[in-house]
């Protein structure tokens, strides 16, 4: 990573997005509250067990105006979650619509008992 981009990501700013998460019977479901991120500047990573959203959002400014207030500006929206090993980590999904990061995680499904036949000698 070049010196420039750490500069870059040293001066915007860094939120904890709001998070809302449920658990139902077929697994959790996160929403993630990420108002003017698109989805191309969204990462997920899963490693290990953590599973971290990151998202920017910039604000193109056009060079006549000038802002007497600005709370909408370019930041970076960055959260972690732990996950468990009944999580299935090959079904995860995610949707973002209108600025809300739809994540569902499925829990792995249980083993059931299996008998086994015994074949004739």
């Amino acid at each position: 990573m070049s010196n420039i981009m750490k500069k870059e990501d040293k001066s915007m700013a860094r939120y904890r997005p709001a998070t809302d998460i449920l658990e139902c019977e077929d697994g959790f479901y996160i929403y993630m509250d990420m108002p003017g991120v698109r989805r191309e500047d969204m990462t997920i990573d899963l490693q290990e067990g953590e599973l971290t959203v990151t998202g920017r959002t910039s604000l193109v400014r056009h060079p006549s105006e000038q802002y007497v207030e600005m709370q909408f500006g370019d930041c970076e929206y960055v959260r972690s979650v732990s996950i468990t090993d009944i999580v299935d980590r090959e079904r995860i999904k995610a949707n973002l619509d209108g600025g809300v990061l739809e994540l569902h995680l499925p829990k792995v499904e249980k083993v059931k008992p299996k008998r086994i036949s015994i074949s004739q000698g």
